[in-house]
């Protein structure tokens, strides 16, 4: 187990230094200058000589590279000594770290990956991410979570009245809900819910999971404005989950040992939900969690129409305004999660099946 865990990470870790080459070499020959994007109307040569020197990026494309990975590794290398290089260890970077050791001039530090800076607002990338993430959890959580319980208790009732009205109905529905795009999905729902019926259903087209009170005390939580995105989100999972509950009720209750139950006279709900929904749990837990990881990565457009302010807003906004290390850590933060989660599912697989470890 030991070693099928440790193959889980190091092939993890490969997958990130491709993701990070491919960001880093990707946004780099993109065309656009940052230097000048910052500096706008004021732009000239000296100045922007200047800022590209301060953003490093007036060294070879090889260097400006190894300086990205020497940024993000968590145990990094730094010139103590002077202060013009491009390796120099600048507190207000990296703080905080801790110095493992010397060697020569050279320090070998352990620190947080540093993500760079925004060109627009100078914050720390991290910083943004932090504070956008959140939101962008709670809705995809939300939509996961209205997701597996209605596509579970959908599929059960698709299961228990195969071939009738209400099953063609419900695969009717699931089919179309996987054709919709996210993005005309969410200006639909936006515009049926929040406009043609919003004197009764009394939503908001655009809000965000914090609003400002109108009579100055602060901000305060509206979880009204989390309905309409979550619901955009879910549709898609909901779609994919009520068709495999249904397949895998039907299998489950073509088992011998159902059949034995039943021949007992053990009541049907119980039958349903003690014995054959466990049995069924394996491939619905499977898909939640791969649904889970695409909807915390997924959910730009979404939260672009609705207005929500978490990674989706982040990485438009930054692909407006050239805003280049904010989309490259967002994009880099979401790899991570993708990667973190997928080892957790493989590491889970092979602890349920010893035949995975094997392959």
């Amino acid at each position: 187990m030991v070693r099928y865990i440790v193959k889980r990470l190091l092939y993890g870790l490969l997958v990130l230094l491709g993701v990070v080459t491919l960001v880093f070499f990707l946004f780099n020959i993109l065309p656009g200058d940052p230097a000048r994007m910052m500096l706008g109307q004021r732009a000239d040569a000296e100045s922007i000589e200047i800022i590209n020197r301060d953003l490093g990026r007036d060294k070879p494309i090889a260097t400006q590279y190894l300086a990205y990975l020497n940024d993000l590794a968590p145990i990094s290398f730094h010139n103590n000594k002077e202060a013009s290089s491009f390796w120099y260890l600048d507190p207000d970077k990296y703080e905080p770290y801790t110095t493992l050791f010397h060697v020569g001039t050279t320090s070998v530090v352990l620190k947080a990956p540093y993500l760079r800076r925004s060109y627009q607002t100078k914050r720390k990338v991290s910083q943004v991410i932090l504070t956008a993430f959140p939101q962008t959890a709670v809705l995809a959580l939300t939509a996961m979570t209205f997701a597996l319980v209605l596509g579970i208790l959908l599929g059960i009732l698709c299961a228990l009245k195969k071939n009738t009205w209400i099953d063609r109905l419900t695969l009717l529905l699931s089919t179309m809900g996987m054709s919709l795009p996210s993005f005309f999905a969410a200006i639909l729902i936006a515009w049926f819910f929040a406009y043609v019926l919003a004197d009764i259903t009394h939503l908001n087209m655009f809000g965000n999971l914090y609003t400002v009170d109108n009579y100055g005390n602060g901000e305060y939580i509206d979880l009204k404005n989390l309905i309409l995105p979550a619901l955009t989100l879910g549709i898609r999972p909901l779609s994919v989950l009520v068709q495999l509950t249904k397949n895998s009720i039907l299998e489950a209750l073509s088992q011998d040992y159902i059949r034995t139950a039943r021949a007992k006279g053990m009541p049907k709900s119980r039958l349903i939900f003690r014995h054959a929904l466990r049995n069924a749990l394996n491939p619905i837990v499977t898909s939640a969690s791969g649904w889970l990881a695409g909807l915390l990565a997924g959910a730009v457009f979404v939260e672009y129409v609705f207005d929500w302010k978490g990674m989706g807003v982040v990485v438009v906004d930054g692909l407006e305004k050239y805003d280049f290390p904010v989309v490259m850590g967002a994009i880099l933060f979401i790899c991570v999660l993708l990667v973190l989660i997928n080892i957790i599912v493989d590491i889970i697989y092979g602890w349920l099946d010893p035949r995975v470890r094997l392959q």
